[in-house]
């Protein structure tokens, strides 16, 4: 008897297990502006039909695609999972909804949670006090059902909260990826001014670099471009180097599945067999890179150098160059309008056949790089409003074009 009821336990939680993995819902991936539709297009490749939104996409999955988009996905600052919406017209509309929602299925009274609120055009002025009067509202509800309350955890709580107040509905989310996906895990030191790898991952995509090409950033600070051209080249998950992803505290989390999804995208990793080179003229700067590198499988197909772009020759005859030159916004340069006309000046005269692609903060000074670009994006780097821009490189008169050099390391 005790076999036959043991059994029938096992059976019912695989059965559970099947139904929570099938079951869809709605999943709102937030990204950086100016990088939905290239999202929509990575999640594309998926299977995944997603619809555009402000810094954002939306689509229907189940747990086992939520889970995937979370490992892979390179575009995807964080996914938010849908649990609840309903209408909310006075304040005390909102403690009640909240109330109503059957928290115990998520998280424990033992655990940690937070709420974050967004508002728009909502009974709420303020999103501190919306977001407090939610938090009230789940503690209650623990109280009352159990005796006891979960703890607010700022820093590293259980469940991640968010609701979205616009006008008279409220929408609730949980958060499945906690610390921004950005945060890749491999860049253990990093430079002045870095470069948020979602963007960087953004701006290769944007470019239209297939892994086919070299690839080269000659001003790569702490190294996150050659490491995200890298990472795309050997077809490594974008979440290979993290530790944890919120998702693995629920209630509901699948070890099993969680296992078999990671392991299905790590075995399709590949050795590099293009070039992937950085350099930068900070020696500090490129012992960050190495630094971070080291952490990695990836060391063995990417080559930093210390180098300065205006006086040295391509490490190589043709390829693909991505830059993120230093603005006076962000770091200060003696003379903008003298550093960009020179940066014009370099690639024309030594990078012919080339493809090379800038973003720049500063529209007016881009001017001065004296090519006209092919194609250009709008995007942002942390609050700045930049400019990304291709050129094609061609070789015209008076220019003489370079020949292959081989690459030489400091």
């Amino acid at each position: 008897m005790w076999i036959y009821y043991f059994a029938c336990c096992l059976l019912t939680r695989n059965f559970d297990n099947i139904l929570m993995q099938t079951k869809y819902f709605t999943i709102v991936g937030k990204t950086l502006s100016g990088l939905e539709e290239s999202l929509i297009s990575e999640l594309q490749e998926s299977g995944i039909h997603a619809e555009p939104l402000n810094r954002a996409v939306l689509f229907r999955g189940t747990t086992e695609i939520l889970y995937r988009a979370n490992y892979s996905s390179r575009l995807a600052l964080r996914f938010l999972v849908q649990i609840a919406a309903f209408e909310v017209r006075t304040q005390q509309d909102l403690y009640e909804g909240i109330t109503g929602l059957p928290w115990e299925d998520h998280f424990s009274a033992d655990q940690t949670f937070i709420v974050d609120a967004v508002l728009s055009g909502s009974v709420f002025s303020n999103s501190l006090f919306a977001a407090q009067k939610a938090k009230d509202a789940i503690a209650d509800r623990f109280r009352s059902h159990f005796g006891k309350r979960p703890s607010v955890d700022l820093e590293n709580p259980d469940l991640r909260i968010h609701i979205h107040l616009a006008k008279e509905q409220c929408t609730v989310f949980l958060d499945s990826s906690g610390t921004s996906l950005h945060k890749r895990g491999y860049r253990r030191r990093q430079g002045e001014a870095p470069l948020s790898e979602v963007l960087a991952a953004g701006m290769i995509r944007l470019s239209g670099w297939d892994a086919s090409t070299p690839f080269y950033d000659p001003m790569c600070g702490s190294g996150t471009l050659p490491v995200e051209a890298a990472m795309l080249a050997s077809r490594t998950p974008a979440g290979f180097f993290r530790k944890e992803f919120a998702l693995m505290k629920w209630r509901d989390f699948s070890d099993e599945l969680w296992k078999r999804i990671r392991s299905e995208a790590d075995s399709r990793i590949q050795s590099v067999t293009i070039p992937i080179i950085g350099s930068d003229k900070s020696r500090t700067a490129i012992e960050a890179a190495r630094n971070n590198l080291r952490t990695t499988h990836l060391d063995p197909w990417i080559r930093f150098s210390v180098s300065n772009f205006h006086a040295t020759k391509p490490p190589f005859g043709t390829g693909l160059m991505i830059m993120n030159p230093p603005y006076d916004e962000r770091i200060r340069v003696d003379d903008v309008i003298a550093f960009h006309r020179s940066l014009g000046n370099t690639l024309k005269h030594l990078y012919t056949g080339w493809q090379a692609w800038i973003i720049s903060a500063d529209l007016n000074a881009m001017k001065f790089i004296g090519l006209k670009p092919f194609s250009g994006f709008t995007l942002f780097n942390g609050p700045l409003e930049c400019r990304f821009a291709g050129y094609r490189l061609y070789e015209g008169r008076g220019i003489r074009k370079e020949k292959d050099k081989p690459f030489q390391s400091e």
